[in-house]
């Protein structure tokens, strides 16, 4: 059960319109190590895993969406009041053709999201490994939007994100040393 509240997790600012800026950040959207990616992933995986870490992928899963809607506000905030010819200049001109400016879950490259993007072995240390390389490269691909960003309130959202996947790959890691304990551990029936 999740209680929503209406407010953004962290605040999101933009300096100035920038759709080029804001294709970037669609990759965080709908591209494979996106925000909504990483949710579906841990929302999905927590079936398979032993109750002493269900709880870390419930809460990590809820906070990736917290983080779409960041992405989400982000996009259209750099985007609202482009005109068609600026949004066609940033490389957006297929997708205002079949969106206009409403959201539309694909990559950076105009990819549509798929469910190949999403994971689950069924081994939960295996599936705990691929998380943490879920988190790096969001981590990776979030310092790589700063690298091309020239807007430091657009920036310091981005840096709360950042950081955000850094925290995340940490617990994942502390899953998977409990979970090699409790294997290592002898089972008396």
């Amino acid at each position: 059960m999740w209680i929503y509240e209406k407010k953004l997790q962290y605040p999101v600012r933009v300096s100035t319109c920038n759709p080029r800026l804001a294709k970037y950040l669609i990759e965080q959207y709908g591209g494979a190590d996106g925000e909504l990616a990483a949710a579906l992933r841990y929302l999905n995986q927590r079936y398979t895993l032993p109750p002493k870490v269900i709880g870390l992928l419930n809460d990590i899963g809820t906070e990736e969406l917290a983080h779409l809607e960041m992405i989400a506000t982000m996009v259209y905030k750099l985007t609202k009041d482009a005109t068609p010819e600026q949004l066609k200049e940033a490389g957006l001109e297929p997708h205002y053709v079949d969106h206009e400016r409403a959201l539309f879950y694909h990559n950076a490259a105009g990819n549509p999201f798929t469910a190949t993007y999403i994971q689950a072995k069924g081994d939960p240390i295996t599936d705990l490994y691929e998380d943490i390389a879920a988190e790096e490269k969001a981590r990776a691909t979030y310092q790589w939007i700063i690298n091309m960003s020239d807007d430091p309130d657009l920036n310091d959202g981005l840096r709360f994100l950042r950081e955000r996947e850094i925290i995340h790959a940490q617990r994942f890691r502390e899953a998977v040393e409990i979970l090699k304990e409790e294997r290592g551990q002898k089972k008396i029936f």
